[in-house]
């Protein structure tokens, strides 16, 4: 049988292993995450529970939009057309603005720069 020596330092080899371990896991586990934040377009704001909702708060593609009552246009007053910034390999566009296209940012999780799809001058 061993003593009490022998035992605890066979504790501390692996505790230290674990540790390893630990780091290793959570350095791919943050990877992992971000690559699928960037799949979806997600931000870290997207992660934060909504104020005065509770833990029902609506996801943001559940939320409605309030009609204006503006039917002489199809556009919302004030409304900007920006060019698109970003094309893709199947002639899919974004402006650069708002949340990162779906296609854009599969593209970034398969290991894309953002930058190869800038649209040149």
């Amino acid at each position: 049988m061993s003593n009490l020596i022998d035992i605890q330092s066979q504790i501390e080899k692996l505790q230290k292993q674990a540790n390893e371990i630990k780091t290793k896991e959570f350095a791919r586990t943050v990877q992992e995450i971000l690559a699928k934040m960037n799949a979806f377009g997600m931000t870290l704001k997207d992660l934060q529970p909504r104020k005065g909702r509770g833990a029902k708060a609506k996801s943001k593609t559940a939320l409605t939009v309030k009609k204006t009552g503006n039917k002489s246009s199809g556009k919302d007053k004030g409304a900007t057309v920006v060019p698109a910034k970003y094309k893709g390999p199947n002639g899919d566009t974004w402006s650069g603005r708002g949340v990162m296209k779906r296609w854009l940012a599969d593209l970034v999780a398969q290991g894309h720069a953002k930058e190869e799809y800038l649209i040149k001058s």
